[in-house]
């Protein structure tokens, strides 16, 4: 293994090279991954911009190596590690909790104060790079039937499966999802598998939720006056969880899994009025190995979401809004090109 590999590095505000880092060495319990696949998402572009909350809480700082949606195949193990994870195609939980916690003791290691989060917060080197370096006892891994693309896709496929569990709808219910990007669609998919009847609503032209097999595809001045028991806001719009709430229908659930850059406000009174369930979900932790199995199984199939596969030496015009390739929203990034 090299000792120097190619990596994106965020040094400020839309600054950024494409520089030879030093290779990480698997410390004790870690191991060392070769990348295949990192997606590029909301978060990073959030760095990107400098409006990322943990830039200005002191969780994160820069320079800093983005990437926290990843698959690859272990190269390197370290102390303690046993040694069959070598050779192994994997993908690995973006929260790092301390594992000592009443938190992480109590299964809830994603909302551990102390964590890190794989290239966001706390100096965690991200998989915009060539090789990372993770706890081995943060990662999953894939079956033959989960290439690499679809390994990538599981950490927000584990958000969006999260989500449609959240929001508690089956056979006989009727889900609107608000937001039909990434992690909306995502959810509309884990939602239709569950039985549901999903309906989309967003700004953008419906082509594209249509191409993949969704009809009820909504701007807010189309939807119908339809029963909804289940609103998810995917969006990013600080008004979507209060419109959530207005939509869905008394006794239902409203999920919120979209972050804006504003507070969002919602009037209490409209939820106990309307005896309604609200739910957040922060992470993928909880989710990441069902939604391997559904991957596996054929369940729920996101390929069609990737538009376009890039070179690290693309990351930055990614991330400054250029959409190279087709219509699917994800971009991915392989770092070998």
């Amino acid at each position: 293994m090299s000792s120097i590999m190619r990596a994106f590095v965020l040094t400020g505000p839309r600054e950024y090279s494409v520089q030879e880092v030093p290779s990480p060495v698997a410390l004790p319990g870690e191991v060392v991954v070769d990348v295949e696949r990192a997606g590029v998402c909301g978060t990073d572009v959030e760095f990107f911009t400098g409006e990322m909350p943990y830039l200005h809480d002191g969780h994160a700082a820069y320079p800093m190596r983005l990437g926290h949606e990843w698959a690859g195949t272990v190269s390197a193990v370290g102390d303690g590690v046993d040694p069959a994870w070598l050779g192994r195609r994997v993908m690995g939980d973006t929260m790092l909790g301390d594992r000592t916690c009443r938190r992480c003791r109590k299964g809830h290691q994603h909302t551990c104060e102390q964590r890190e989060e794989v290239g966001i917060r706390g100096g965690r080197p991200g998989a915009l790079a060539e090789r990372l370096a993770v706890p081995a006892w943060s990662l999953h891994a894939l079956p033959d039937s989960v290439d690499a693309v679809l390994g990538a896709l599981v950490e927000p496929g584990g958000n969006a499966l999260r989500a449609a569990r959240a929001s508690g709808a089956g056979p006989g219910d009727r889900a609107l999802v608000l937001g039909p990007g990434t992690i909306g669609l995502l959810t509309a998919m884990f939602l239709r598998a569950a039985g549901a009847e999903v309906h989309l609503m967003g700004v953008a032209g419906p082509d594209f939720p249509r191409s993949l097999g969704f009809t009820g595809v909504w701007t807010r001045d189309t939807l119908p006056d339809l029963p909804f028991d289940a609103v998810v806001d995917a969006t990013g719009a600080a008004g979507a969880p209060a419109l959530a709430v207005d939509l869905v229908e008394p006794a239902g659930r409203v999920v919120c899994i979209g972050l804006s850059g504003d507070p969002s406000r919602v009037d209490t009174r409209a939820l106990v009025f309307k005896d309604v369930t609200a739910v957040g979900v922060l992470s993928a932790s909880p989710g990441l190995a069902e939604t391997i199995e559904a991957y596996a199984s054929g369940a729920v199939d996101p390929r069609p979401l990737v538009g376009a596969t890039v070179g690290l030496d693309e990351v930055g015009a990614v991330l400054a809004g250029e959409r190279p390739g087709g219509a699917g929203p994800k971009v991915h990034i392989d770092p070998r090109r």
